[in-house]
């Protein structure tokens, strides 16, 4: 017995040690990183709200109860459950009698896809300009900047709508005029936070010890601007999705019979006044998922700032 005490006593000894070295040394990295995710709000709405949209358009074709393309005419302009209708058509159905559910869910697909790689193709553009300009300087960034300014005396919409209307309103054409018209603002954030890291002692040290230019850029500065790209997608994701759904609204951006948010606000305005809900319930969709990717970005911000790692 007395050695069972002993043995329990060095056991309570070791664990009050263990404690108070914990409390010496403070949280982890990965614990103050769990705590800086799951004690930010926005970020974990944004989070839910995007990733049940990103299921909702992979499972797309499991999830719609009909055929988003199917017309029934005698079935047309049925009010959704909410307001009387029946649980065949939840949402209700639109002027060809296609059901709104199986079009609100397909659309998502349209407009993550266009977000997506319009961000992606935009933002591949932006930030190589950008850290070219702000990491070698000179002529480069003279070029750059005149290239900048150039974009930025360019109105988007009406650039976008000259050349769809030229080229036709496809998916591709889309996606291809959106991300060779967003990387502005990629390309002077990118600028200017390279211009503010080159500067840096760790990127002379590397600099000093010869190692190359691209190992420099990939390994001291894009590590430490990464936060401000992250901003930056997602900002440019959302506008990507709102300029494709104003495209699609005006008739030059997705085509019928594809299924586009825009497109249904455009398909159901006519009728606005007395069906209310062809024009709310994609318009609240698309407000919801710009919501939810803004709140991301500003998350994923405060969540990877460089002050914020020690």
């Amino acid at each position: 017995m007395p050695g069972s005490i002993r043995v329990f006593g060095w056991l309570e000894m070791a664990r009050t040690a263990d404690t108070l070295l914990e409390d010496i040394q403070g949280p982890t990295p990965g614990q103050m990183l769990r705590k800086r995710i799951f004690g930010h709000q926005g970020l974990l709405f944004g989070v839910a709200v995007l990733g049940l949209l990103l299921l909702v358009a992979i499972f797309a074709p499991l999830l719609a109860p009909h055929d988003p393309y199917a017309q029934d005419l005698l079935a047309r302009m049925q009010p959704p459950v909410f307001l009387g209708g029946s649980w065949e058509h939840p949402l209700g159905t639109d002027h060809l009698g296609r059901d709104y559910l199986s079009r609100l869910i397909y659309g998502a697909r349209i407009s993550l896809l266009i977000g997506g790689f319009a961000a992606l193709i935009s933002g591949l553009i932006g930030t190589a300009m950008g850290v070219a300009a702000g990491y070698f300087g000179g002529r480069v960034d003279m070029a750059v900047t005149f290239l900048i300014n150039v974009r930025l005396a360019m109105p988007v919409v009406l650039v976008a709508l000259a050349i769809v209307a030229v080229f036709g309103g496809s998916l591709q054409v889309v996606i291809l005029v959106l991300g060779f018209l967003l990387w502005d603002r990629f390309a002077v954030v990118m600028r200017s936070s390279t211009l503010q890291v080159r500067s840096r002692e760790y990127v002379t040290a590397a600099q000093a010890i010869g190692c190359s230019t691209s190992r420099v850029i990939l390994s001291e500065i894009m590590p430490n601007i990464v936060n401000n790209l992250i901003v930056v997608v997602t900002l440019e994701m959302a506008h990507a999705i709102l300029l494709e759904a104003a495209l699609s609204f005006l008739g030059l951006g997705v085509q019928p019979p594809t299924p586009s948010w825009g497109l249904m606000v455009s398909e159901g305005k006519q009728m606005m006044l007395f069906e209310p809900w062809l024009v709310a319930i994609p318009g609240i969709t698309l407000f919801v998922l710009v919501l939810a990717i803004n709140l991301l970005g500003d998350g994923l911000r405060d969540v990877t700032a460089p002050e914020n790692r020690s």
